[in-house]
């Protein structure tokens, strides 16, 4: 952490931001990523918890270079966190006034099947959207899934394992709030893994109904096709 007091037209207003990504949370990292023009103050704002019309009555905006410099280097640092393999073996949730460490497992199997189904459509979705933007030549090269998408499936996959419940899509879903108080170097690397390492899940499945009727459809045509043979014989 970098702290430092500057003088505002009100006082003194003390700041202090993180200087390293272990310091900083996925929600943090989302905010910044999804905020549209972020600017200086926006960054500094959303690092330090500090509203920005509050940063916006410091005397000197020279003060604010040094923090500057700190949310470049930060900037550069989400490069490289995207490419670590560095899965952690244990994260600690903090829900209400219970800690709760969940064991991180090696294979990263996503379960029950509800959880599954919901992380495949949100991993299709992600590379779709990427490969219509991009192009589909080289695309696994190029892709970083959005925070977003990442924060979805990480909410999926620890929903059951952090609260002890039984699978719920929509309470999943809100446990998103959860999965934004983890490190951002918590919460990347394991994310990263099922966007890169299960390749059948950014393919939508044909769902059982829609299965049937194909086949069904299918044995109607190959009938139809052998009555109009035998007929012409």
């Amino acid at each position: 952490m970098i702290e430092k007091t500057l003088k505002t037209i009100q006082g003194k207003l003390r700041v202090q931001i993180p200087t390293s990504l272990h310091e900083i949370t996925l929600g943090q990292m989302m905010e910044m990523q999804e905020k549209p023009n972020l600017g200086d103050l926006d960054a500094i704002s959303i690092l330090s918890g500090i509203p920005v019309d509050q940063l916006q009555n410091v005397i000197n905006a020279d003060d604010f270079a040094v923090f500057g410099e700190h949310v470049l280097s930060l900037s550069h640092q989400i490069k490289y966190l995207y490419n670590s393999d560095d899965i952690p073996k244990k994260i600690t949730f903090f829900i209400g006034e219970r800690a709760t460490t969940v064991k991180v497992m090696g294979n990263l199997s996503i379960e029950p099947a509800g959880a599954f189904m919901a992380s495949r459509e949100i991993i299709a979705d992600e590379i779709s959207e990427h490969i219509k933007t991009y192009g589909e030549t080289d695309w696994q090269e190029h892709f970083n899934p959005s925070l977003k998408a990442c924060s979805q499936v990480l909410a999926h996959y620890f929903f059951c394992k952090a609260t002890g419940k039984p699978y719920n899509e929509y309470e999943a879903e809100e446990f998103t709030t959860e999965i934004k108080k983890l490190r951002v170097t918590e919460a990347l690397p394991i994310s990263k893994h099922f966007f890169t390492c299960y390749p059948s899940l950014s393919r939508p499945k044909t769902g059982f109904w829609h299965q049937l009727r194909r086949r069904w459809k299918e044995e109607r045509a190959y009938r139809r096709s052998k009555s109009l043979s035998i007929s012409t014989l």
